[in-house]
Parts: structure tokens; C-alpha cells; sequence
């Protein structure tokens, strides 16, 4: 990224759902994937998690978190206070890099997803999510 990309990117704001961690990236994700993996489904108690790649030195956090070594030398990191899950680190898959969970961002759509990735792990409903019903907020509500 030149001197010139860096001061076009306007900064992504996030962080937990109490407010304890809060984050900033000071430049442009290299990718944004929807991961369907076990792992990621399981940690998140979600069908799927956004996360945004981004050096680690653009990356800026406030505030404590805590790890958990979910395999290997994957690391995920989170607010302590009220769970919420934030980083995703792997020294041997993504060296120098962290994966920010996009569900933590303060407006998640100044970042569109690029890709879905592990597809192979996910649900067999998968592909029949862009068929339901969509309602504005719970159903009957007007």
C-alpha cells in the first residue's frame, strides 16, 4: 500500500459489545471472508463469521483481551468482560497478519465480504439461505 492508498482509507472503527476493547485499522483488509469452518461456527455460536485480514501493525487495540488456544497455533482473542470474540491470529497460516471478526465493526458495511471460505464445513441449509423469508425486524412486527 503506497502513501497515497493510506491516506485515502478512512479508518475502521470496532470493538466489543460492552465497550471495554476497542480497535482501529489504519488500512485497507487484504481480503474480507465469511468462514463457515467448525471451529469458527463453534467459537462465534453463530453460522458463520466475517473477518477482515489485516497486518498486525495496522491494527491499534484499547483495552485488555483474553486468548484461547482453540488448536494448533491459533489463538482467538476476546473481551474478557462480555466474550465477544475479536481476533483470530495464526503464526504458521497468516504470519505477521490477524483476522478481525467484521461482526465487531462499528458500521460492518463500509466493508463488503470478498469471498466465503471452508464451505465444505458448512451446514447442508447452506445453499438455501438467500430463499427465506426476510422480514425488517422480528416477524409480524410492522
Amino acid at each position: 500500500m503506497t502513501a497515497s492508498d493510506r491516506e485515502a482509507f478512512a479508518p475502521l472503527l470496532g470493538g466489543c459489545h460492552c465497550g471495554a476493547v476497542r480497535y482501529r485499522i489504519s488500512a485497507s483488509p487484504r481480503r474480507h471472508s465469511l468462514c463457515c469452518c467448525v471451529d469458527c461456527r463453534r467459537s462465534a455460536g453463530a453460522p458463520l463469521v466475517g473477518w477482515a485480514c489485516v497486518s498486525e501493525s495496522d491494527l491499534s487495540v484499547t483495552g485488555q483481551t483474553a486468548g484461547y488456544n482453540s488448536s494448533g497455533d491459533i489463538e482467538r482473542a476476546f473481551c474478557p468482560r462480555c466474550g465477544t470474540g475479536l481476533f483470530y491470529r495464526s503464526a504458521s497460516l497468516f504470519p505477521g497478519e490477524v483476522d478481525v471478526s467484521t461482526g465487531t465493526l462499528d458500521d460492518p458495511g463500509a466493508l463488503p465480504p470478498t469471498e466465503v471460505i471452508q464451505v465444505a464445513d458448512a451446514p447442508p441449509w447452506w445453499e438455501t439461505i438467500g430463499s427465506l423469508p426476510r422480514h425488517a425486524r422480528f416477524p409480524g412486527e410492522g
